[in-house]
C-alpha cells in the first residue's frame, strides 16, 4: 500500500495539469479574442506610459 500512497499524489496532479491544459486551449480564440486582445494591448500601454514617464518629467 505505500507504493499507492507514493504514487496517488503525482498522479492527481498530472490529472489536473493536463484538465488545466485543456481548458487553456480550448478557450483560446473565439468570441472574446478581440476583447482579451484589446485588454493586453490596453495594459501593455499603460505599462509602456508608465515606464517613460518618470524620464520624460526628469532633470
Amino acid at each position: 500500500m505505500d507504493y499507492v500512497a507514493a504514487l496517488l499524489p503525482p498522479v492527481v496532479m498530472a490529472v489536473a495539469f493536463t484538465c488545466l491544459i485543456v481548458t487553456m486551449i480550448k478557450s483560446q480564440g473565439g468570441a472574446n479574442k478581440s476583447k482579451e486582445d484589446a485588454a493586453v494591448d490596453a495594459a501593455l500601454a499603460r505599462t509602456e506610459s508608465a515606464r517613460q514617464e518618470p524620464t520624460a518629467h526628469g532633470a
